[in-house]
């Protein structure tokens, strides 16, 4: 599986180390965010990311920024993108469970990078319910 990972400056550090797990487990790795914690325009990062999603040259995406909430509004303006912003495993585990997010969204300010690295273990390793969910995600209008 490929995975495409994007930060702003707030990022860089859990980017980074993010990275490092994720290629240890054996995943491949396209990073599309700054190297830099010089401050950065985070939309830049967030269509990257979301255009690689679009495209199919990535399975699924992460995306870190001080809140999350800039890159979950960004990514999400995407067709086919859909970006879960989650803050614990068990947030985490129901953005793919309930709403088969493709890119996850963490909130590097405002959590640890031990919680980081929890809530991707977990949201890498949750399969989508369907269902009732998929009915709702149909739903969402698409552009």
């Amino acid at each position: 599986m490929t995975i495409g990972i994007c930060n702003d400056h707030a990022g860089v550090d859990y980017k980074n180390r993010l990275v490092a797990m994720l290629e240890k487990a054996g995943f491949k790795v396209v990073n599309f965010g700054t190297d830099s914690t010089v401050s950065v325009d985070y939309p830049v990062f967030a269509h990257a990311l979301a255009e690689a999603v679009e495209k199919g040259e990535v399975d699924r995406g992460i995306a870190l920024c001080g809140t999350g909430n800039g890159m979950a509004i960004t990514l999400n303006k995407h067709q086919g993108v859909r970006a879960g912003l989650a803050w614990s495993s068990e947030v985490g585990r129901l953005v793919k469970a309930h709403n088969n997010a493709n890119v996850l969204v963490l909130p590097a300010r405002f959590i640890s990078f031990r919680m980081a690295a929890s809530i991707v273990r977990v949201w890498l390793s949750t399969p989508f319910e369907g269902g009732r969910h998929k009915r709702r995600i149909d739903m969402i209008p698409c552009k």
